[in-house]
């Protein structure tokens, strides 16, 4: 029996079940679903952007990837990264917007905008709602707070050059979201916060989708620049409940599926604290993927791309439970783990410098389990 599988974006979608072995796994994943319940999931497509600056790939390979994803029906999304100084890359915008003129079908997400507390509210609220517009109603906007001082010398300067304290990202983050949200659809705007203060303003043009999706993107648990590490449970508290209270959405990383389904269920109970309909929130896992036969090798390539993308050194630990590695067999059942855990998308990054390759290991090795 083939596995329904409709995504959280607008559109249900279909795989295509191709390859040698689409019929056996299948089989393999429906015993797995058996053990757990069936829910609406979808996979999205992450574009190495910073990989141009490294020159490991070029433009044209970002477009043709983007291309096949979308073509091959799998995803129903593609992301790309944020980041100005601290882990320079082409900036998201821009090249969301560029993607939005060679794609039809696939949202097209920034995960997440390292940058938010950066930019300004109003400049980056008509930017946005022109993207959307140029897509047709297709964007995804996941924001995050971005590094603090200690997370590098580079991480500082950035802070440095755009005139924010790194103790202000929190409330540039909050106070931001509450001005696109306004900007977005109201007339005549006023607002006089802490950080932004203006009257009178209608932004044009407004986007395509009422209400246009605003994420935050946060793992409290699992600090990246601190190799892992946990923030402390104050700080864990005030971060679920920022989603609670602000967010349409919950993107994370780094995290196990009972970990995950614990960190989502203090959150949506947090958004009923807050008034809010919780069955509205939805939520997202940031994730890797290197699919070969010898599982060690899978996560040493991914170490060596990790280490590379982030200059960082992170453990083997580290990316080991950052990473679905290891034949397709056992990619499909961790993805199944978190599915059944409460994750509705996965986006997904190829840990290896032979994009295209790994790219087609997944459409025709481990899509087809998922198909409908």
């Amino acid at each position: 029996m083939p596995i329904i599988v409709r995504g959280i974006g607008p559109k249900r979608r279909r795989m295509d079940g191709r390859g040698p072995q689409s019929s056996l796994l299948r089989v393999e994943c429906h015993k797995i679903i058996e053990q757990g319940k069936a829910m609406a999931v979808s996979f999205g497509l992450i574009l190495p952007n910073r990989a141009v600056i490294l020159g490991a790939v070029t433009v044209r390979d970002l477009f043709d990837l983007a291309a096949q994803g979308e073509a091959s029906g799998a995803f129903d999304t593609l992301w790309v990264g944020d980041s100005l100084l601290a882990k320079p890359r082409l900036e998201s915008v821009t090249l969301l917007s560029a993607l939005a003129a060679i794609t039809t079908r696939v949202r097209l997400g920034v995960g997440c905008m390292a940058t938010f507390a950066h930019r300004h509210p109003v400049l980056l609220a008509q930017q946005w709602a022109s993207l959307d517009v140029l897509s047709h109603g297709r964007s995804w906007l996941v924001v995050c707070l971005g590094g603090s001082n200690e997370a590098g010398a580079a991480q500082a300067l950035e802070h440095t050059a755009m005139g924010i304290q790194a103790r202000e990202r929190i409330g540039r983050l909050e106070e931001g979201m509450v001005i696109l949200r306004k900007l977005f659809h109201d007339q005549q705007v006023s607002h006089h916060g802490r950080f932004y203060q203006f009257d009178g303003l209608t932004l044009q043009p407004s986007p395509v989708q009422d209400p246009c999706p605003i994420w935050i993107a946060s793992n409290p648990t699992g600090l990246t620049w601190r190799g892992g590490a946990s923030a402390s449970e104050t700080v864990i508290e005030r971060s679920f409940r920022r989603v609670a209270r602000y967010a349409d959405g919950w993107m994370t990383n780094k995290v196990t599926p009972e970990q995950f389904g614990q960190q989502w269920g203090r959150i949506t109970t947090m958004a009923r604290e807050e008034g809010r309909d919780a069955a509205q929130l939805s939520n997202a896992l940031y994730h890797n993927i290197n699919i070969n036969e010898d599982r060690q090798a899978a996560l040493v390539e991914s170490k060596t791309f990790l280490d590379t993308y982030y200059t960082a050194n992170f453990s083997p630990a580290f990316v080991e439970g950052w990473t679905a590695a290891g034949t397709p067999k056992q990619c499909i059942e961790e993805f199944q783990a978190y599915f059944n855990a409460g994750v509705q998308h996965v986006s997904l990054r190829l840990t290896s410098w032979d994009q295209r390759g790994q790219l087609k290991r997944f459409l025709h090795e481990v899509a087809p389990a998922f198909a409908a």
